[in-house]
């Protein structure tokens, strides 16, 4: 094993410079496991020109672009399309409002409330997301913690 440069170097004397192999760093291990992200659910879609009635309950996403009456509780997304009308109770983990809805949103995480949505009724969010244009008609809270405490 030679550990003198033999090419390109007229001077035997010339040491070769070692390759140094480098391991891959190490990940941390984390502490505790991370939350699973809620686009592992599925999406059910209630189209455009149907109109039922009912109550929606499940771990899913929604997107109604129809017309609906009843109580709605998933813990993924509810999505109310431009044009969709929905009259009822809403809980859900989100809720975008593109559409109309008359009724009460509760237990949210996050409210996006379009340019084209309209609110009839009272929203408990986490957080609120209100675009120029829409319209609502109802109280507000959003931003506060358990029992009365704001967040921070």
């Amino acid at each position: 094993m030679a550990i003198w440069k033999d090419a390109g170097s007229k001077d035997p004397m010339t040491p070769v410079t070692p390759i140094r192999e480098t391991a891959p760093a190490p990940t941390p291990a984390p502490d505790a496991p991370a939350p699973r992200p809620r686009a592992d659910l599925k999406e059910s879609v209630f189209a455009a020109g149907l109109t039922f009635e009912g109550k929606i309950e499940g771990t899913g996403h929604v997107r109604l672009a129809g017309r609906f009456k009843g109580d709605v509780n998933v813990d993924g997304t509810l999505t109310i399309e431009p044009g969709a009308h929905l009259a009822g109770s809403v809980k859900a983990g989100s809720v975008v409002v593109g559409g109309e809805l008359e009724g009460n949103i509760t237990g949210a995480t996050r409210v996006e409330l379009q340019q084209t949505g309209i609110i009839n009724g009272d929203v408990a969010a986490a957080s609120l997301t209100v675009a120029a244009g829409s319209r609502m008609r109802g109280r507000v809270e959003f931003g506060w913690g358990e029992g009365g405490a704001p967040k921070g």
